[in-house]
Parts: C-alpha cells; structure tokens; sequence
C-alpha cells in the first residue's frame, strides 16, 4: 500500500486514493481507486463506530467509482451491540448508494463466537452486494482478485495500528478451520505460502509452528473447560493432545496449575 496517512478526516474525504486514515481501533484504506476498506481491532465503542461511518461516507463521494471492499475484522475481541447498531443504519441509510458503488464485500472474521456473531451480520443485513466471509486475509484477498502485493499491504497496515501479527491470527484460523493436528505442510498451503516460508516468518516473529500450535491447544481446552462440564479427557483429545496426561504436563507448565484445579478455581465444569 502506498504511504500517505490523512492528516484530518475531511484530507481523507477529499482524497482517498493510495492513503489511509486512522481511528482509536480502525483504519480505512483505499490501496487503489477500485479498492476501499477497514480494519476493526478490540473492542470498538459507540464512538469508534460513529467516526468509521463518517470515515466511510468516503466510498460514496464523488472521488469514489464502483469499487470491491474488505473489510477485516479479525482483532475485533468482542461485539457491542449500540455499536454495531451504528454501522446498521449506515448500511441501512445508504443502501442504494453501495449498491451502485461496491461490486463485491470480502469480510475477514475473527474466530469462535464473535466471529459467527460477525458473520451473521450482513446476512440479516439484507446486504446491497455480493458479500463472502472468510478465516483469513488471504482467502479474501483472492477471492476479490487482488494483487498478492495488496493484501501484504493490507497486512501490514493492520499490523501497525492494531498491535497484531496478520501471520499469526490467520495461523490461527487455519488450525480452528483445519483442526488441532492438521500438518504444517496443509496450514502454509492454505495460508498461500511454502512451508519454508512460514517457517522463516514464524522465527523472524521469534515463535515457532510447535509453539503456535500449542498456545492454540490450551486455548481452545480453555474455553473448552469454561464452557462446558465435558471431561478433561474428552477435552484434551479433542483439542489435539495424545493424552489427558500430555494435556496435563501442558497445561500445568503453562499455567502453574493443573486443569482441574484450573477449573475448580473458576467455578467451571466438573
């Protein structure tokens, strides 16, 4: 993507293309004259929504023709309903303007709960265009038929301003989607890229495909044993581990405490 931050949101209304422009937890970007989006992190107010809309009224000025749109949302933590409201009667309010202006939405879901809550969101939305969820950037970005360079871009400009690592958040997905013991070899190529490849991001971020695949393990045995009251054994072979006494090992060495007495302390489970 081409450097140019807008200084003032009325900088990035009058001029959108190869810039980007800033909030609290978002950024909208227009890479290209046929590419407009946003990126969501955290947990986005009331407020932040307000200003996104007002930021996005963009893609309906006159410096805007018909265009594709992404919107990624991996690093949203959790779902406020005033302020997705917000975003709703954006939507709402100018559905026939985005109608004409956007040919196609890509949107980038975080995992587990808030993502299917996301997810849904254009579906009961009664979206004015062609709109496809997906667990990665990637995906995304090949399914609207753009460069591999702007995705990278994309990337790397959530990346900045959101504090996260695009590499491992869709590391992530691809282990939900595929499941806990999926290969290497089947993760990079769905990630698009050679197993080499991922091997060498993965060191330059100083963590390692093992260590990745274990933090992704635990959390998932985490949520699991908040969750539910399934046994700790039924919890530990379905989120990958050989054994209730290899989850054990794990989890104790990461947490300082076994699961049970883990649960126990939450009031979780059995």
């Amino acid at each position: 993507m081409t450097p140019g931050r807008a200084r003032t949101l009325e900088d990035w209304l009058a001029a959108p293309a190869g810039r980007w422009f800033p909030g609290r937890c978002f950024v909208t970007f227009c890479p290209t004259p046929t590419l407009f989006g946003f990126a969501l992190w955290g947990r986005p107010g009331r407020a932040d929504i307000e200003r996104l809309t007002r930021a996005l009224l963009v893609e309906l000025g006159p410096n805007a023709g018909p265009h594709r749109s992404l919107v990624d949302v991996r690093f949203v933590e959790s779902v406020d309903g005033a302020a997705f409201e917000v975003l709703q009667r954006y939507v709402q309010s100018h559905h026939a303007a985005l109608k004409e202006r956007v040919t196609s939405l890509a949107l980038v879901r975080p995992a587990g709960l808030v993502g299917a809550v996301v997810a849904g969101f254009y579906s009961v939305l009664d979206s004015p265009y062609p709109t496809k969820d997906f667990g990665t950037l990637g995906e995304a970005v090949r399914w609207l038929g753009l460069d591999a360079d702007v995705g990278d871009g994309v990337a790397a400009l959530v990346a900045e301003h959101s504090g996260q690592s695009p590499l491992l958040v869709d590391l992530h997905a691809c282990l939900d989607a595929l499941g806990p013991k999926a290969p290497m070899a089947r993760i990079a190529k769905q990630l698009g890229v050679a197993t080499r490849t991922l091997q060498r991001r993965l060191s330059e971020q100083r963590t390692s495909f093992a260590r990745e695949v274990m933090a992704h393990r635990l959390r998932a045995a985490r949520a699991r044993m908040l969750e539910t009251d399934e046994p700790l054994t039924a919890i530990a072979l379905d989120c990958g581990f050989a054994s209730l006494q290899h989850f054990s090992a794990a989890f104790r060495k990461a947490e300082g405490a076994s699961p049970a007495q883990w649960r126990k302390a939450r009031g979780a489970g059995r």
